[in-house]
């Protein structure tokens, strides 16, 4: 006893006492920036507990989840089979993490994620997406002997250093030089894949078959025919399924959604994690890893410290099994056409809203430039501040009066995308719908709090500058 209390690690005792110092911690010892820009934009709540699509604050008010952690909850918060697996893994006290055994779980991990992927063969197993395209970079540029890969415009894989050379988005990549010496063509560009092949070089095209950064789908017959040239020059595909993957469109891949596509590598994370255990995984065909692992001298030419530990392992086993019991990819599929037909439904009904497009529950909702003078010349004004600010003021009011928590799809972009939870269902499709509605009829009616906070960020953007 000290002081009159117990000795030891308390962590509830700890939450209870510290936790409503949260944003203050953040702003004294972890990014400055983040605090600022939540206090910014009033999302700085404070959420008590989370359970599958939804959390809650002190008061008791649920707030609907359509962001996912950026997908990594695609169960949902706090799946009960993934939480029975990780509480059973953590009693089980298993000899973790030798380096000098081969435990059970990877195995069984690495065959239930390759019944789902019946062209690759072996999985490495690391420890986030930008890891896993880490590891496809790598073994690509050993398996070919070649040093340049190519990646496509706005794309993105992450932020490591290898993964920031392929990532096609500058105000990532500004002021992290020199990179690797990668080389971005257009999306959808055979030609520019075709040139570039030419020079010989090439070791892999890496490609997002629906990039994050705009929600924008490979044109059809892109991959199959990127494939077949990367192929004849003895180049690989690299498939990153990071955000993509595992039902999110609709599919357990992105890329099965074209007929004939077989990449060589793909490259799986978040939701592969139950949202608990940080996992990344890279898949690939026999050759590559014969090729990368080719002798007993190299049998850790690449490896991870914690990759394959137990409980990121049964995590994911747990994972896979609910998504198989749940029909999770069915029902993503279908839950993804309905929110995504509702919503195409409202583009005739107001100017500002520009398309809507997606597949399954990854749905990119773009605002564009309206006809009516008085709505154009308030547009004009943001987009002269800043691009981006118009979905940032349809953002704030989802959270502030509806308690729906989205963002922006990227940097300057008028874009919103929409990655809930797989687990979500009707009911959710329609608090959503309505709560849009609300805003965008807000929006349109010229007036309001909606466009008080357009100026609010106008002058925060100026200032910025």
């Amino acid at each position: 006893m000290t002081d009159g209390g117990p000795k030891g690690f308390d962590l509830g005792r700890l939450l209870a006492e510290r936790g409503g110092e949260r944003y203050e911690l953040h702003a004294r010892h972890l990014n400055h920036q983040l605090p600022r820009m939540l206090h910014t934009i009033g999302f700085d709540k404070v959420y008590e507990r989370a359970e599958g699509a939804y959390f809650w604050d002190a008061e008791g008010r649920d707030y609907l989840d359509m962001l996912a952690g950026f997908g990594v909850m695609g169960l949902g918060r706090h799946h009960p089979v993934v939480r029975r697996a990780l509480h059973d893994v953590l009693d089980a006290q298993l000899a973790d993490l030798t380096r000098f055994d081969c435990q059970p779980l990877p195995g069984l991990l690495a065959e239930k994620l390759l019944g789902h992927s019946p062209h690759l063969d072996r999985v490495f197993f690391g420890n986030s997406g930008t890891e896993a395209v880490e590891t496809a970079l790598k073994f690509a540029r050993y398996a070919t002997g070649k040093p340049r890969v190519l990646y496509c415009d706005h794309a993105f894989h992450g932020l490591t250093t290898g993964s920031l050379s392929v990532n096609g988005e500058r105000g990532f990549r500004d002021g992290f030089a020199p990179l690797l010496p990668d080389t971005p063509i257009a999306l959808g560009d055979l030609d520019g894949l075709r040139r570039e092949l030419k020079r010989g070089d090439v070791a892999a095209l890496v490609v997002e078959p629906i990039q994050g950064k705009g929600v924008h789908a490979a044109p059809p017959g892109f991959l199959y025919e990127a494939q077949k040239l990367l192929h004849r020059h003895k180049a690989l595909l690299i498939a990153d399924e990071v955000q993509t993957g595992l039902g999110r469109t609709g599919d357990f891949y992105a890329y099965q959604h074209e007929e004939g596509v077989e990449p060589d590598l793909v490259c799986v994370a978040k939701a592969l994690s139950g949202g608990y255990v940080p996992v990344g995984a890279t898949l690939g065909k026999e050759w590559i890893f014969r090729k990368v692992y080719s002798s007993m001298d190299r049998v850790l030419v690449h490896s991870a410290s914690f990759g394959s530990n137990a409980q990121a392992m049964a995590a994911g086993l747990a994972v896979l099994t609910v998504m198989e019991d749940e029909e999770i990819v069915a029902g993503a599929r279908r839950t993804g056409d309905l929110l995504r037909e509702r919503l195409a439904a409202l583009v005739d009904r107001y100017e500002l809203l520009h398309e809507v497009r997606g597949r399954g529950l990854m749905i990119g909702i773009e605002f564009g430039r309206p006809s009516s003078l008085k709505l154009r010349s308030r547009w004009t004004m943001l987009q002269a501040a800043r691009k981006g600010l118009f979905a940032q003021m349809v953002v704030v009011p989802l959270l502030q009066k509806h308690r729906i928590l989205t963002q922006v799809s990227g940097d300057h972009l008028e874009v919103i995308k929409l990655i809930p939870p797989l687990i979500i269902g009707e009911p959710e499709v329609d608090r959503f719908v309505t709560a849009f509605t609300e805003v965008m009829d807000d929006a349109h009616s010229g007036g309001g709090l909606m466009w008080d906070f357009g100026r609010t960020l106008v002058k925060q953007a100026v200032a910025n500058r």
